[in-house]
């Protein structure tokens, strides 16, 4: 808990609130930045819950006059108190939460090697990647590799959409395509309508699978580099998967077959799996 008593905020040209309405507007200027904007007491109780600690909190009065937000405020070692109106001008949200972290954004250089990965390749749609994520960690993959011309991994959006997956992650952004020589590991792709039926598809395990841009799914030379691709079979007759459902049928697989094959393990092995679509489809949709 906090020992500072909590410091009110009334002007608007402050400089923090000038920060604050950067990271709202720009996805990515948290780079530049070097800060990250965390907004809502579910992120905020997901960062806690993992360990982590934010640089600040930022409270609205109203927030700061309910116990549990205030308690949630004080793990921080400055805690910002803005009127509801101050608040609600730098809120991401329709109906504005009443508290939110900022965070220290210190970027991962470099992927661990030899350990199940999804890589993400143009992946644009900020609800996409964060769907993404969110299976990886449900489902015990512990990295993400994004590759350049993805959205960007910690702006509001995909940190709405990601509801609290990026704290269970190690995360590498704007990657070039030579990270996945580091990776160390096979690289797995899926295809629309070629490769090997994912249910009796021989599934390297650790792996990296890769998942491609909505409409042009992975790019040719990626898919050249992999070890293996698959296709999810679709009886009911659908072109293609969105990339983010792809995402989720393949990380179940991984932890469906864990458990069949490893009877009586309370944790199944981290078996990464992901899709990308080496070929363009109708409507963006993978």
């Amino acid at each position: 808990m906090t020992s500072t008593s909590p410091i009110a905020i009334t002007a608007r040209d402050n400089p923090l609130l000038v920060m604050l309405r950067r990271l709202v507007r720009d996805g990515a200027a948290y780079r530049k930045l070097g800060s990250i904007w965390l907004e809502g007491d579910h992120l905020c109780g997901a960062l806690l819950a993992r360990g982590r600690r934010p640089a600040q909190a930022i409270v609205s009065e109203s927030g700061w006059s309910d116990r549990a937000t205030r308690e949630l405020a004080q793990a921080a070692p400055r805690v910002v108190v803005l009127s509801d109106d101050l608040f609600a001008a730098v809120s991401t949200l329709e109906s504005p939460a009443r508290i939110g972290f900022v965070l220290d954004y210190v970027p991962t250089a470099e992927p661990q090697a030899g350990v199940a990965s999804v890589v993400l390749d143009r992946v644009q749609d900020a609800g996409n990647v964060g769907s993404i994520l969110r299976s990886a960690a449900a489902f015990g993959v512990g990295q993400v590799v994004a590759l350049k011309g993805c959205a960007a991994l910690w702006s509001p959006k995909v940190l709405r959409a990601g509801m609290g997956a990026h704290f269970a992650l190690r995360m590498v952004e704007a990657a070039g395509s030579a990270a996945l020589d580091s990776l160390h590991v096979p690289l797995v792709a899926t295809d629309a309508h070629e490769g090997q039926a994912l249910p009796s598809a021989r599934l390297p395990a650790p792996c990296a699978w890769l998942f491609g841009h909505e409409g042009q799914g992975l790019d040719a030379s990626l898919i050249a580099r992999c070890a293996l691709t698959v296709r999810v079979p679709q009886p009911g007759g659908q072109d293609s998967l969105n990339v983010a459902a792809a995402a989720a049928v393949c990380l179940y697989e991984s932890v469906r077959r864990g458990h069949k094959e490893t009877p009586g393990r309370s944790q199944v092995p981290l078996t990464p799996l992901g899709a990308g679509l080496g070929k363009p489809s109708p409507g963006g949709a993978q």
